[in-house]
């Protein structure tokens, strides 16, 4: 059965639904939840016999002195607990004392060796030991030990006592977590997941810089290959349009912003540039009728698509049927943004390139 040319009569048309989901994908842009990796905490996976009352487990859990969000998630291979500890004041303080003390102990080491070079004693060397001491005296405190800093003479002991003390505050508080869920849950496995505040800013970091890269790159390789302005924007638009869509099915059914969704985000850059580098090159280079070019080029790329989509439901069900959040995650995104992309590449970038092209013929 032969599909209608979707582009004949007003295609202008076309646009509307695309701009209506990208509108509604920014509005549920404030709903997007990050994952533990980008706001820190502490994420437990448990998984259980029976269906709980998440409640119950909040209250119980809050009875020994953690706060934390329970959600209680039905797989087919039973039910699954995830606890969501905030970030720990006594891990946030551990990490700044941690970060102070790696660029002090590299300044202090330069100036024992200058002074033992020259066989000189300038004072840098014990101001910089005072200064590691009181650091270091911090993070004994904090990790429970009476240990004075200022006893230990060699450096690289140390160093090894400092970092040492700061493995015993994770392991310590790893264990006051572990207690309280083995006095109320029972459980077959369990997963725990720490990022400490440093790590997340770096993941924050390191995830903004790849985004930003990547659009920069994109775009620049656009207007090179393409070397027309409005072929390369409308290019460019329909991938921001289907990152755009994706995010907003993030927002709209809770899926939170992790490393694998981010990743998924990625991905979709590239599926949308290979579909609408398709339709933009057709539309340029071959000949014809433009509304028969865009609706070949259509057909062409929702071929292309779905197998991406088909792939991808069978990721889903595998997720559905493991309860594996890495698998859910990347596939729930990608099939948010391949489904966005029929409506951003056909309804938007097609419309723009037909527009482009029949303007063109006529001028």
């Amino acid at each position: 059965m032969e599909l209608p040319n979707i582009y004949n009569g007003n295609y202008k048309l076309l646009i509307i639904l695309p701009l209506i989901l990208i509108v509604a994908s920014l509005l549920l842009l404030p709903n997007i939840k990050l994952g533990v990796e980008f706001r820190g905490g502490t994420l437990i996976t448990l998984s259980i016999d029976q269906k709980m009352d998440p409640k119950v487990i909040e209250q119980n859990l809050k009875l020994e002195g953690i706060d934390a969000k329970v959600d209680i998630i039905e797989t087919t291979l039973g039910y699954k607990a995830e606890i969501n500890v905030p970030q720990n004041e006594k891990l946030v303080t551990a990490d700044e004392l941690k970060e102070q003390f790696t660029v002090k102990i590299i300044n202090a080491t330069q100036l024992l060796i200058e002074e033992q070079d020259k066989n000189i004693t300038t004072g840098g060397y014990y101001n910089a030991k005072t200064e590691l001491d009181n650091i270091s005296n911090q993070m004994f405190l904090l990790a429970g030990r009476s240990q004075n800093a200022a006893t230990i003479t060699d450096l690289n002991q140390f160093e090894k006592e400092f970092y040492i003390a700061y493995n015993e505050i994770y392991k310590n508080y790893r264990l006051s977590i572990e207690i309280p869920i083995n006095k109320h849950l029972t459980y077959s496995s369990i997963s725990i997941e720490t990022v400490s505040p440093s790590l997340s800013k770096k993941f924050i970091s390191g995830a903004t810089t790849v985004m930003l890269l990547s659009a920069i790159l994109s775009t620049i390789f656009v207007f090179i290959f393409m070397r027309a302005p409005i072929p390369s924007l409308a290019v460019v638009i329909g991938a921001a349009s289907d990152v755009l869509i994706a995010l907003g099915a993030m927002g709209l059914f809770g899926i939170p912003l992790t490393l694998p969704s981010f990743a998924a985000l990625l991905m979709l850059v590239g599926f949308s540039l290979d579909t609408d580098i398709l339709l933009t090159t057709r539309m340029l280079t071959k000949s014809g009728n433009p509304r028969e070019k865009a609706f070949d080029s259509m057909k062409t790329g929702m071929t292309m698509t779905s197998s991406a989509i088909v792939a991808f439901l069978v990721l889903f069900a595998l997720a559905t049927f493991t309860g594996i959040n890495t698998y859910y995650e990347i596939s729930a995104v990608a099939l948010a943004g391949l489904l966005g992309d029929l409506f951003a590449t056909w309804g938007i970038n097609g419309v723009l390139m037909l527009w482009y092209v029949e303007k063109k013929e006529v001028a």
